[in-house]
């Protein structure tokens, strides 16, 4: 600590030290034009004349430089410039200048016989000024009137090439633009994510962990004739843990790693994405063996078109022809390995992804119900919960939820926590923050009329007591008619989770889409414009059925699914006769399952009225409430066996969290 205590810390040049600099040489400039302007030179003979005629009123004599100078009456000086035919003297910043007018100087033989002339002056009466005598000249502002425009020219120009290399962006401005902009992670970074830090994807983690180790021990590869891939690429949904992984494979690995975004070698000036591509695998070779990590690839790596660059493709055109030449051409990148992030790789350009560049495409897919609930594990670690926390529950809860929605899930429910003073975070605060990411935020303030909650408590009881008696259908978790988001009723499913779905659970999914709408029908008289967002989603499922899956009756094992990226040359596949097959088949599914809804309601209409009963004079039911009054399902799935081992939800469901909500798809439906 001595030492560092008698260390003097220099002080940093500022470059606004330059603008003080200026302006003392202005005012100093100003102040010496004021002391002790420039004279007018004249011979010895003109100086013994001028001061003969009168009007002198002082006289400077320089003994060092033998030197005298007059100070002139404004009339003298008037009469001098015009026997001498000549302007009056300017300043080196424009305009006349007086002090410079009224002066003059002249050589003298010495100071001692110039006392001689000053006595002759005084008795012949022509002078009766001051005389005074000094050591040197105004040799001082002399250097600033003739050196002062060229020091303001040259901070004028460091000040211009200042501003152009802030322009240029950071890390040198416009001089150095073409330098990549790459940060370089090593050893020595204090903040460190590991393998540990990643919860899931371990299909990916072991051919991530395999390049690590390879770096690590080349030589038990290489004794085999292994080679390591030059490039990995990571694809998957946003939010899956794409750059995380990489976050880690930096973490984990004892060898440099640059890290870069794709849109960073995209820049204004023609040739600099290019020029930024040779500079950051010039500096990777320096540091061989490394890592390049390229996050969103797809900024720079997008497919090249056939025809002809009207001009706004031309710079990244040639940065991914850069790209391409550093990764697999004529020269060596030996050590150099490539890691990059994209969610877009149908885009990608084919030479991108051939073998030799990217030899391996990872995967990183929404995670499944055992890697959400070790990512529910790793965001749980810095909360604090209590015995009431299920994490099996809450992974079945989330379907189709990426780790960063798990993530804000933690985090909604420990501020939710929080804002109502608890101690710890309950399971009622992670259910609270799960309804407000799918559902959106629970708008109690909106003005609904009795008519309208009446329909909304129909409409919603039709998917609930439709759904309880379907083989496939979804396991209800609660029903609100609580405006939410934008839906003005919602009901939250727990839908199992399956590779694969057979035709009979896409009927069944229809089928309860179609249960609202029915029910308005049979038991209100009339429909409205609830049933919007149903009507959506099961229109797709069917033409899905129809085009894509091959489960169509009368279009049996036809698929229009284009998964090659390509597209077709003409708008669709297939001709005007069968565009009508289609629209009919699906009509036809659609019709189908609407009656198939109306049979289960009117079947089960007593109950129906019961849940709607319920939901209007309560707003929120649970799954107890539906078995009370439906009795337990025929089809039990192993959610609802899990659901019905985990503790009962209390009854403050309609404190939901305040703020704005996101729309995530799986097990909600609402009614707009």
């Amino acid at each position: 600590m001595a030492n560092k205590n008698n260390q003097r810390k220099t002080p940093k040049f500022n470059f606004y030290w330059m603008y003080g600099l200026i302006i003392v040489f202005l005012l100093s400039m100003l102040w010496m034009n004021q002391e002790g302007s420039v004279a007018q030179e004249v011979s010895w003979t003109q100086f013994e004349n001028i001061v003969g005629k009168g009007g002198v009123k002082s006289i400077t004599v320089y003994r060092t430089k033998n030197k005298a100078e007059a100070l002139m009456t404004d009339s003298l000086a008037r009469e001098v410039l015009k026997n001498q035919k000549s302007e009056p003297a300017t300043t080196p910043f424009g305009g006349d200048s007086q002090a410079a007018a009224d002066k003059i100087a002249a050589q003298i033989p010495s100071a001692e016989k110039f006392d001689d002339y000053v006595n002759a002056w005084r008795e012949q009466g022509v002078f009766t000024g001051e005389v005074k005598y000094v050591e040197g000249g105004n040799d001082l502002s002399m250097i600033l009137y003739t050196f002062g425009p060229i020091i303001l020219l040259v901070a004028l120009w460091f000040f211009l090439l200042r501003r152009m290399g802030g322009a240029g962006g950071g890390g040198g401005g416009i001089f150095n633009v073409g330098k990549s902009k790459a940060r370089l992670f090593d050893k020595d970074n204090d903040t460190k994510v590991t393998f540990q830090d990643v919860a899931g994807l371990a299909e990916a983690k072991v051919e991530i962990a395999e390049i690590v180790d390879f770096l690590k021990n080349p030589k038990h590869y290489t004794e085999l004739g292994g080679k390591i891939p030059k490039g990995a690429l990571l694809v998957g949904p946003p939010g899956t843990g794409k750059t995380l992984l990489a976050k880690a494979v930096a973490g984990e690995a004892d060898v440099p790693f640059f890290s870069m975004s794709g849109s960073d070698f995209v820049e204004m000036f023609v040739g600099v994405g290019a020029s930024r591509v040779r500079d950051l695998f010039r500096q990777a070779k320096e540091k061989a063996p490394c890592i390049v990590f390229i996050d969103e690839i797809d900024a720079v790596g997008r497919a090249r078109g056939n025809k002809a660059s009207l001009g706004g493709n031309d710079e990244r055109e040639s940065t991914l022809n850069q790209l391409l030449t550093e990764m697999d051409g004529f020269g060596s990148n030996s050590g150099v390995i490539i890691l990059a992030a994209t969610n877009r790789a149908d885009i990608l350009d084919k030479a991108l992804l051939r073998a030799g560049r990217f030899d391996r495409q990872i995967y990183v897919e929404l995670p499944e119900l055992s890697d959400r609930k070790e990512i529910f594990q790793v965001h749980l670690r810095n909360v604090k919960t209590d015995g009431s926390v299920d994490l099996d529950l809450l992974a079945r809860q989330t379907p189709g939820f990426s780790g960063a929605d798990i993530a804000n899930v933690c985090n909604e429910a420990a501020l939710i926590a929080a804002r109502h003073k608890k101690q710890a975070v309950q399971r009622q605060d992670f259910m609270d923050a799960i309804d407000r990411i799918v559902g959106g935020l629970e708008k109690r303030s909106k003005v609904i009329t009795e008519e309208e909650r009446h329909s909304i408590a129909v409409h919603e009881a039709g998917h609930a007591t439709v759904s309880w008696h379907l083989r496939y259908g979804d396991p209800l978790i609660k029903v609100t008619i609580v405006p939410r988001g934008k839906a003005l009723g919602a009901a939250w499913y727990m839908p199992e989770e399956r590779q694969i779905e057979p035709k009979q659970a896409l009927l069944d999914k229809i089928c309860s889409l179609m249960a609202g709408r029915v029910a308005e029908d049979i038991f209100l008289g009339f429909i409205d414009t609830g049933a919007l967002n149903d009507l959506e989603r099961a229109t797709k499922i069917a033409y899905a059925m129809v085009t894509y899956y091959g489960m169509s009756d009368k279009l049996p094992n036809i698929s229009y699914y284009d998964t090659s990226g390509e597209a077709y040359g003409f708008t669709k596949p297939y001709s005007e006769n069968r565009a009508k097959a289609i629209d009919e088949e699906v009509q036809a599914i659609i019709d189908s399952q609407y009656e198939r809804a109306r049979e289960i309601l009117n079947q089960y209409e007593r109950g129906h009225h019961e849940l709607a009963d319920l939901l209007q004079q309560r707003e929120v039911i649970y799954t107890e409430d539906a078995e009370r009054i439906f009795g337990p399902r025929q089809w039990q799935s192993r959610t609802e066996a899990i659901l019905k081992d985990a503790p009962s939800v209390d009854g403050e469901q309609e404190n939901q969290v305040e703020g704005e909500g996101s729309a995530t798809p799986p097990p909600f439906e609402q009614n707009n």
